[in-house]
C-alpha cells in the first residue's frame, strides 16, 4: 500500500500522478479527457500509470484523491436537474430580484442569468423568524405538505430550502426536510441553507443553496459511479475529492455539498505550488495555472494561499470558503479570432481536446498551441515526449488564415496571438494582486499547467516580476497537489456583535459552538487527536459599513486582553485594502469562521544531489526559435528537463522540454536548477522591483 494517486480532470487532458512512498519517485501520465464521461478517462489513466510503473495493481494504492469540474460544468452549461425552492412567504421572487446593482451600467442589452428554478417551482410557506432569532410566526406544516405535493406532481427530485433568518433558527428548515422525506421519499435531494451557508445576506444564501440543489444530484451520481468503477478495478481505499478551500473530503461527504467543489480542480494546484515554493525559499508567490481551456491565477503570502468567502460564477453569487482564484478563458486550446473591428482576439472559446488545436489534425481554427508551434516554442513534430504526434503544417495554415485578414505575415500573427493571451493573463493577475493591495513585483511567479511555463517569461516581463519558479511536474501540478493537501472543513455562522469588552462572552460562545462542530467532524472522519488543527477568523467592519474584512485570531480563545491585538490587525487590513483606517471608531464582529484541518501523510519532495556532470548532458538538440525577442530566427539549444541536475545553469535563449510542458527561456534570462529540481529563472529586463522585497533572484 505504498502508492498514492492524484487525478485532475481538465478540459483537454486528464492528469494522473502516482507517488511511491518507498522510493520517493513521482510518475506522471496524461490522457485525453472524455467530456461525455470523465470517469472513463480517469480509469484509463489510472490503469496506464499502474502499468507504466511496473505492472502495479490498484490494490497496492493506499491513497486516492480527485479534482473535478463536473459540478461547475453542469452549472455553466445548464445541465443540472430540475429544482424546486421553498422559502418564506413573500420572498418567492428573491432569486430573480437579486441585488439592485447593475454591473454593466450602460449596457442596455445586458441579460441576467437564467433562474435555476422556474417561478412555477418556487413555493412560499408561512413562517417568520425575526432578526434577533425570535420566532414570530411558527411554521405552517400544511403549507409545506401542499408544496411537497406540487413538487411531487412535477416530478422534481431536488429541493432548495431557504427561509429568512434560518441561520439564527434552523428548526423550521430541518422540519421542512423531514416533511419532504415523509411525502416524497428518502431519495429526494434536499438542500438546507442553514447547513450550506449559515450566514446573513439572504440573496447570496438563497443563490448558493439553489446552486447546490441544482448540481447536487449530478455530482452525486458522478461520484457514486466513479466510486463503483474504482471498486471494479479493486481500489481498496476510500477515494477523496478536492474542495474549493484546498482541502479534501471523502466522496460520500462531498456529495451533500457540491457547491463547495466549484474550484475543486484549480485549488489543489495552488496548495501544491505553495508547498513546493515555500520549501524552495519562496513563500510569497503568484501561481499561474494555464491549461488547455483556461488560466487560473492566485496569490500566496507567507506560504499560505489567500482565502475568500465566495465568488460570482456566470452572474450567480456563490458563498463558500474558497481559495482566492481568478479564472480567465485563456488556455492552450483558446481559439484566436478577429472581431467586427478587425482586431485580433483570443478566447474564451476553446478547441478543447476534440477537435483540439489545428495541429491535432481534427480542427481548422488557430489556437494558442498553434501559435506556439509556428514560433517553434513547441516541438513541431510531437507533444508529450513523443506520445502525441502533431501536424505543424496545419498550425501554419490555420495561423496564415488569420494573418491574411490582418495583413501580417504568419510569424507576426502568431506572435500577436501570444501577446494578446499574455495581456489577458496579466489582467487576471492584477485582479488578485494590484486590486487587492499587493504589488506583483514583490512575488515569485510559479507557472504550471501544460501551457504555463511556455508563457511565463513573457508574463513576468509584462508584470515586472523578476523571478520565476517552474516546479518539477508543472503540467500535472494540480494532480500532484492532490497528494500534498490535507483534509479540511469550514464551519461558519453570522451573529452581529459589537467587538468590545461588553460582548466578548457572546463572541466566545459562538466560537465555542463552532469548535464543537469541528470536533464532531474530526471524530466522524476518524482523524487522530495529534493530527487535528483549528484555525479561527472573524469577519469585522466599522459600525455603519456594509462589508466585512476577515481577521485571523491569534488563538481560538478571545479575551479582553486580546481585543487590542485583533483590532490592530483589522486596522492594518482596512488600511491595506481601502487606504485608510479609523482608530477609535466602533467595530463590530459579523461572521465567525472555524476551519478544521486534519493532517494526512503527504508526498514529500526530497532534496537531490548533483553528480557533477555538465549541463550539456541534458542537451538533446537545437531548434530555430522564431519569437520577436530574437532577431530573425535563432537556432537555440533544447534541453530535456529529466537530465538536468541541481546546480546546472542555462542562459537564454533556450528551450527546456519535458513530458508535460516546455519552458521558454527568453534572451537575457538565466535558469538555475535548485536542489529540489525546480527551475529558478531570473528574468531579464523586468520593470524595477518594488521597495518591499526587491528582486528575489
Amino acid at each position: 500500500m505504498s502508492l498514492r494517486i492524484g487525478v485532475d480532470t481538465g478540459g483537454t487532458f486528464t492528469d494522473v500522478v502516482a507517488y511511491d512512498d518507498e522510493t520517493g519517485a513521482i510518475h506522471v501520465r496524461k490522457v485525453s479527457s472524455t467530456r461525455d464521461d470523465p470517469g472513463r478517462a480517469i480509469i484509463t489513466g489510472v490503469l496506464e500509470i499502474l502499468e507504466q510503473i511496473g505492472g502495479r495493481t490498484a490494490e497496492e494504492v493506499g491513497y486516492f484523491a480527485h479534482g473535478t469540474t463536473v459540478g461547475t460544468n453542469a452549472l455553466l452549461t445548464y445541465r443540472g436537474v430540475p429544482t424546486a425552492v421553498i422559502t418564506t412567504r413573500g420572498f418567492r421572487d428573491l432569486l430573480e430580484l437579486g441585488r439592485g446593482r447593475r454591473p454593466r451600467l450602460y449596457d442596455l442589452q445586458a441579460d441576467k442569468p437564467e433562474a435555476l428554478a422556474r417561478r412555477s417551482a418556487r413555493f412560499e410557506v408561512t413562517e417568520r423568524v425575526r432578526h434577533d432569532g425570535r420566532i414570530e410566526t411558527p411554521l405552517d406544516e400544511d403549507d409545506v405538505r401542499k408544496a411537497a405535493a406540487a413538487i411531487g406532481a412535477r416530478g422534481i427530485r431536488s429541493v432548495a430550502v431557504c427561509l429568512l433568518y434560518s441561520f439564527l433558527r434552523p428548526e423550521h428548515e430541518r422540519r421542512i426536510r423531514e416533511i419532504l422525506h415523509e411525502e416524497l421519499g428518502g431519495d429526494v435531494f434536499v438542500t438546507l441553507s442553514c447547513e450550506v451557508l449559515p450566514e446573513f445576506r439572504e440573496y447570496e444564501r438563497l443563490s448558493t443553496t439553489v446552486v447546490n440543489a441544482y448540481v447536487g444530484p449530478v455530482v452525486a451520481d458522478y461520484l457514486a459511479a466513479l466510486r463503483k468503477r474504482l471498486a471494479d478495478i479493486r481500489l481498496g481505499v476510500v477515494p477523496h475529492v478536492t474542495q474549493s478551500n484546498g482541502g479534501i473530503i471523502p466522496f460520500e461527504a462531498a456529495e451533500q455539498f457540491p457547491v463547495r467543489m466549484v474550484l475543486s480542480g484549480p485549488s489543489t494546484g495552488v496548495v501544491g505550488a505553495a508547498g513546493i515554493a515555500a520549501t524552495a525559499g519562496h513563500p510569497d508567490i503568484i501561481t499561474f495555472d494555464m491549461g488547455g481551456t483556461s488560466s487560473d491565477v492566485s496569490l500566496v503570502q507567507n506560504g499560505q494561499p489567500k482565502v475568500t468567502k465566495g465568488m460570482e460564477l456566470d452572474g450567480r453569487p456563490i458563498r463558500s470558503p474558497m481559495l482566492d482564484i481568478h479564472t480567465v478563458g485563456a488556455g492552450g486550446g483558446s481559439i484566436a479570432w478577429i472581431d467586427a473591428g478587425n482586431h485580433l482576439k483570443v478566447g474564451p472559446a476553446s478547441a478543447g481536446s476534440d477537435p483540439g488545436p489545428a495541429c491535432y489534425g481534427k480542427g481548422s481554427e488557430a489556437a494558442v498551441t498553434d501559435a506556439n508551434v509556428v514560433l517553434r516554442t513547441l516541438n513541431p513534430e510531437y507533444l508529450l515526449d513523443g506520445q502525441m504526434r502533431i501536424d505543424s503544417s496545419a498550425s501554419e495554415k490555420a495561423v496564415a488564415a488569420l494573418a491574411d485578414r490582418l495583413g501580417l505575415d504568419v510569424r507576426a500573427a502568431a506572435q500577436g496571438i501570444i501577446r494578446v493571451v499574455v495581456a489577458n493573463m496579466a489582467r487576471a493577475i492584477r485582479v488578485i494582486s494590484v486590486q487587492r493591495g499587493y504589488d506583483p513585483r514583490d512575488y515569485t511567479l510559479v507557472p504550471f499547467g501544460g501551457a504555463g511555463p511556455l508563457h511565463a517569461s513573457w508574463l513576468a516581463r509584462e508584470l515586472g516580476i523578476s523571478t520565476i519558479l517552474v516546479p518539477p511536474t508543472p503540467g500535472a501540478q494540480s494532480a500532484l497537489g492532490l497528494l500534498m493537501t490535507d483534509v479540511r472543513a469550514d464551519f461558519t455562522r453570522t451573529a452581529i456583535r459589537r467587538f468590545d469588552a461588553a460582548h466578548v462572552a457572546d463572541i466566545r460562545q459562538v466560537l465555542v459552538e463552532l469548535t464543537e462542530q469541528a470536533t464532531e467532524w474530526f471524530a466522524d472522519e476518524d482523524i487522530p487527536e495529534e493530527r487535528r488543527h483549528l484555525g479561527y477568523a472573524i469577519e469585522m467592519r466599522y459600525v455603519g459599513q456594509n462589508y466585512e474584512l476577515p481577521v485571523t485570531l491569534p488563538a481560538g480563545d478571545l479575551t479582553e486582553d486580546s481585543l487590542p491585538e485583533v483590532l490592530a490587525r483589522f486596522a492594518v487590513e482596512h488600511e491595506r485594502l481601502y487606504g485608510y483606517s479609523a482608530p477609535g471608531d466602533p467595530v463590530e464582529a459579523v461572521t465567525y469562521r472555524v476551519q478544521g484541518i486534519g493532517d494526512v501523510p503527504t508526498a514529500e519532495l526530497a532534496a537531490k544531489t548533483t553528480d557533477g556532470s555538465p549541463v550539456d548532458v541534458a542537451l538533446i538538440g537545437q531548434r530555430d526559435l522564431r519569437v520577436a525577442e530574437v532577431d530573425g530566427s535563432a537556432v537555440v539549444p533544447v534541453y530535456h528537463r529529466s537530465k538536468l541536475q541541481p546546480g546546472h545553469r542555462i542562459d537564454g535563449p533556450a528551450l527546456i522540454e519535458q513530458m508535460d510542458t516546455t519552458t521558454v527561456v527568453l534572451p537575457g534570462d538565466r535558469v538555475v536548477v535548485d536542489e529540489h529540481l525546480n527551475l529558478i529563472v531570473s528574468v531579464a529586463n523586468g520593470l524595477v522591483a518594488s521597495s518591499r522585497n526587491g528582486a528575489q533572484g
